[in-house]
């Protein structure tokens, strides 16, 4: 067995060592900072100038929303001893659904989300939202640029509690930040694009016309979840122009490039299963994932349980070896007692099944599942509140009322359900999980574009995927490190207000300190 192992170990490692250095394109694709993402009848006709922006509730839209959440059908009950295994447990919906009829106080909340100055300016063709925000800090204090950007199923409202703390100067930095955070389109209170194509890195595009217009040359970046593909993206296609990229869902995206072949790295995965002892086993994969997957179930129909896809998250090729190594010597690949947030991969893979349907459903058919989404209310906050309670922990899933409570309130949870309401923008929103796994991205293949932006990881003990420095340098080449957190999850900005805000502080000032000792490349 021995003699098996340190043979593997040698394949593995003399393959790292081939395609770490293997020929590949190294030209970044240039993507059109011009293409129109409106309706046609209107290029050419597009009002450029900076609008300012409220949120209103109307009477009429309360009304509505009020009638639909107290006339709903009965709830079918969760079977015996089920608490959040099976979704959102329906005996723990009803107090939610009284809640946002009777007691959430519209006006109020209102007020609350336009307390930051929120503007529109149309960008090839989309009203874009954003809310920007700049500090008031004595003189000699520097104010740099930083762009935040959410995810999915988030908006702004993540960042209401870390705004006030980015624009003001903490102790120890000499700093603070005007902040600029948009809306990403087909989400909250930014138009839809009309036609498919518009995926991370297209957003990317869209915001870097946002910072130019805005005077922004030179900015820092943020995002988590989609809004960190979205950085990722920016961070590859104008490498020039962003001075330091943070992110909380550091993840190294999945290449196409030639040479890679999806039905041997199927071979691969098939012998190293059967190593596991793994007979019959179900499998997940997306974008090139996907393919590998798909080699998978083509080459062992009779082996392949389950082949589950469109997964947005998947490793490229020196990342995928590493990690297979360190499901035999870990130590090789993650610090010891981080190991267990990635191994072992058995466990990693039943996560990804257990957690991971609606991102096939809504990588496939979003437009179905928006339409029931998008009439009733009380299904948007079973299907989104559902993702607020395990991704903050996973743990939540076993109590009766999961956990919701335990770092939010019901008024900040919805708070986001009412941008989703008032926008009507759950069925567009969803749309981006198709655009990333179409064939047009896949060929794009941004993510197999390293990147010399400086980057810094910050790592919940909950989020959904770990990738230790070793893996996350093959992309981003001035990895400059990470916060490991004991705690936390998906949602950190609004989870962790302050902490998040220390770590932000914190990275840009690595920044700007890795910049004045490489080169000059400060604003």
């Amino acid at each position: 067995m021995s003699k098996i192992l340190l043979g593997l170990l040698v394949a593995v490692a003399a393959y790292i060592c081939w395609s770490t250095f293997s020929s590949g394109s190294s030209q970044v694709p240039k993507l059109d900072p011009e293409e129109w993402w409106g309706p046609k009848e209107l290029k050419g006709k597009q009002d450029t100038s900076i609008r300012p922006f409220k949120v209103q509730f109307s009477d009429e839209m309360i009304k509505d929303l009020k009638s639909r959440l107290k006339n709903h059908r009965q709830f079918v009950p969760p079977l015996e001893g089920i608490a959040f295994q099976y979704g959102f447990n329906t005996k723990a919906i009803e107090p939610w659904l009284k809640y946002w009829a009777e007691e959430y106080p519209f006006k109020e909340r209102e007020a609350f989300l336009n307390k930051y100055p929120q503007f529109k300016t149309n960008i090839q063709g989309l009203d874009i939202h954003f809310i920007r925000v700049k500090p008031q800090v004595p003189a000699g204090v520097e104010v740099v640029p930083l762009l935040l950007m959410h995810g999915w199923p988030g908006s702004v409202r993540e960042f209401y509690e870390a705004i006030p703390l980015l624009t003001k100067q903490q102790s120890g930095y000499n700093f603070a930040f005007e902040v600029v955070v948009p809306s990403l389109p087909g989400y909250g209170f930014s138009d839809a694009p009309v036609r498919p194509g518009v995926a991370p890195g297209q957003m990317a595009v869209i915001f870097k016309n946002l910072m130019s217009r805005l005077g922004f040359k030179k900015f820092y970046i943020q995002g988590g979840d989609w809004g960190s593909a979205v950085a990722s993206s920016l961070a590859t296609l104008y490498p020039e122009d962003i001075l330091g990229h943070h992110t909380n869902f550091a993840v190294v995206q999945a290449p196409v490039r030639p040479g890679v072949a999806p039905g041997q790295m199927a071979v691969i995965f098939k012998n190293l299963m059967s190593r596991l002892g793994f007979k019959k086993f179900y499998i997940q994969g997306g974008d090139w994932g996907s393919a590998v997957a798909s080699s998978l179930a083509t080459l062992y129909p009779e082996d392949i349980l389950g082949h589950h896809t469109n997964f947005a998250m998947v490793q490229n090729k020196q990342a995928t070896l590493k990690t297979i190594l360190g499901a035999f010597f870990p130590s090789l690949v993650v610090k010891s007692h981080l190991a267990s947030r990635m191994y072992p991969l058995s466990s990693f893979f039943s996560y990804l099944l257990e957690e991971t349907g609606y991102a096939h459903i809504q990588g496939t058919k979003p437009d179905t599942v928006g339409v029931s989404l998008t009439d009733s209310p009380s299904g948007l906050l079973a299907y989104i509140l559902e993702k607020f309670s395990t991704w903050t922990n996973v743990e939540n899933k076993l109590k009766p009322d999961g956990g919701l409570e335990i770092r939010f309130t019901k008024d900040k949870l919805i708070d986001n359900l009412m941008i989703y309401w008032t926008s009507n923008c759950i069925t567009t929103s969803m749309r981006l999980y198709a655009e990333q796994t179409s064939s047009k991205n896949r060929e794009l293949d941004l993510d197999s574009y390293t990147t010399p932006v400086p980057t810094w990881a910050f790592q919940t003990k909950s989020e959904m995927i770990y990738q230790p420095p070793s893996v996350l340098k093959t992309k981003y080449l001035n990895f400059l490190g990470a916060t490991v957190l004991e705690d936390g999850g998906h949602f950190l900005a609004l989870e962790l207000p302050q902490i998040f805000v220390n770590d932000v502080f914190k990275a840009v000032n690595i920044f700007k300190n890795w910049h004045s000792k490489v080169k000059n490349t400060e604003l």
